[in-house]
């Protein structure tokens, strides 16, 4: 390993100090500001998913098998041990019920995120209200 000489003095005491300054409120700020900084649907404890699909016919096995999915995730202790709250409503394939069970998944009970909705036309139909939420 070759050792670098960067500058001696004052100028160099001054960028030392600088970057250690830096350093240290970096680490302040950011230990006192993101402890308890989530997003919607996110906390400490838990993450809630929300998802319309299909409850009969057979598109229903998807939202049955998500939610064996993270029964699973959640006996194992969750991640990062968080809960996963995963919140699936029947959107009856129909898209207008998509978008009214989206709303309510997104207005009242606060998800995080959308996972893994059915059918093109549901999805389209969501699209834009997600979209216009996220602003």
């Amino acid at each position: 390993m070759v050792a670098r000489h960067y500058g001696s003095g004052e100028g160099a005491l001054k960028k030392t100090g600088l970057i250690a300054g830096v350093l240290a409120s970096t680490a302040l700020f950011s230990t006192a500001w993101g402890q308890a900084k989530y997003g919607p649907g996110t906390s400490a404890t838990e993450i809630r998913i929300g998802n319309t699909v299909p409850y009969s016919g057979p598109a229903s096995a998807v939202g049955k098998a998500l939610e064996g999915y993270f029964a699973m995730v959640n006996d194992k202790g969750g991640v990062n041990g968080r809960k996963i709250k995963f919140i699936s409503l029947d959107d009856a394939y129909s898209p207008a019920k998509a978008v009214e069970q989206t709303r309510r998944l997104v207005e009242s009970d606060d998800v995080s995120f959308m996972l893994a909705n059915t059918a093109t036309a549901n999805i389209s139909a969501t699209q834009k209200y997600l979209t216009i939420s996220r602003s």
